[in-house]
């Protein structure tokens, strides 16, 4: 078993204060409410209003995990962004979180792993402190997706939301629960891109350049071959929490909670049932907030510690797939 070199200090969330629901839908594409709760199990989603961007997202709920973790924006020395839906193509939207929070001079940047970028974001600054080489790192998913959005397609309109969740990740330093240490025991990150172009935004990069054309056919908006990807994720889900969990010598009924990302809730049922793990045990807010792609695990996280149902000492294992394809699986006792 992997002794913990780290643990999550602090959670911060934001979800914006539009709601959308499916009846709001209704009016907008050929849908309904039915047809959505029975495919997704999404009731409504935030939207962020305009003259919000993605970083003042990740700020807001930077600021709330810094005060959980009673730490201030000088302490840290790393700072990582997962999103698909940045400020600007350049700088890194890390940099503007940092500007806003007034942190000091330390590295920033983003990642782009879609809606695994969270995990990915915990195993790289789990590897800073395990090397000895940081201390104190700012872990951030967010995602705008509703500027991204072809809301004319109801294949993905329905999905998506807007949001940001953010951990304070710093050293073990002996914490412990019930005898046993907290902290991060493993994570297990992974991508292969034979389906990369099932989930995508076509438009805008290199290969196609934005154009008067791009925006015609809306190809800088979110494309998705829906089976494609409902076909890899029951399975990805699972296996990234098996291997996580098998790198801790623990098994699934040793999990207090599950902490899935927030796709769809047909797949968050199916992975959960492949584990062998009971429902009450899944911890689930897509009815609520959608997909929030990066963001989705970490605002959960964040909203369970603050509500008490996850306890100091608890085993929670959470998993996640997006674009790329990537995905991965972590497990943490708070």
């Amino acid at each position: 078993m992997i002794t913990p070199a780290s643990r999550i200090l602090g959670t911060g969330s934001y979800l914006p204060p539009i709601v959308r629901t499916n009846l709001d839908l209704e009016k907008m594409v050929e849908t309904s409410d039915a047809w959505i709760m029975e495919r997704t199990g999404i009731r409504e989603r935030r939207i962020a209003p305009e003259g919000i961007v993605t970083s003042d997202m990740a700020t807001a709920a930077a600021k709330q995990a810094l005060e959980a973790a009673e730490l201030s924006p000088a302490d840290l020395d790393l700072i990582i962004v997962g999103t698909v839906t940045p400020d600007m193509p350049m700088p890194a939207t890390a940099v503007f979180v940092q500007q806003k929070l007034g942190a000091r001079s330390c590295p920033a940047f983003d990642l782009s792993a879609a809606c695994a970028g969270f995990i990915f974001g915990l195993s790289i600054a789990d590897q800073f402190i395990r090397s000895g080489v940081m201390k104190n790192i700012l872990v951030v998913g967010v995602e705008l997706l509703s500027r991204v959005v072809n809301w004319e397609d109801r294949t993905t309109c329905v999905l998506f939301g807007d949001g940001a969740g953010a951990v304070i990740l710093g050293p073990q330093g002996g914490a412990t629960a019930n005898g046993k240490l907290r902290g991060l025991l493993s994570t297990k990150i992974q991508s292969d891109g034979e389906l990369a172009c099932s989930l995508m935004i076509p438009g805008g990069g290199s290969v196609s350049p934005m154009s008067a054309e791009i925006l015609e056919q809306k190809r800088h908006k979110v494309h998705m071959r829906g089976q494609d990807i409902f076909k890899v994720a029951v399975k990805n889900l699972y296996s990234a929490t098996k291997e996580a969990l098998d790198m801790t010598g623990m098994k699934a009924d040793e999990v207090d909670w599950i902490c899935p990302h927030q796709a769809n809730l047909r797949i968050i049922d199916f992975a959960a049932t492949r584990l062998g793990v009971p429902k009450e045990k899944v911890l689930v807010n897509i009815d609520r907030v959608g997909n929030t792609s990066s963001a989705s695990i970490p605002i959960l996280l964040d909203e369970n510690l603050r509500s008490g149902k996850i306890r100091t000492g608890d085993t929670v294992a959470m998993c996640a797939l997006g674009a790329g394809i990537s995905w991965g699986g972590a497990i943490v006792r708070m």
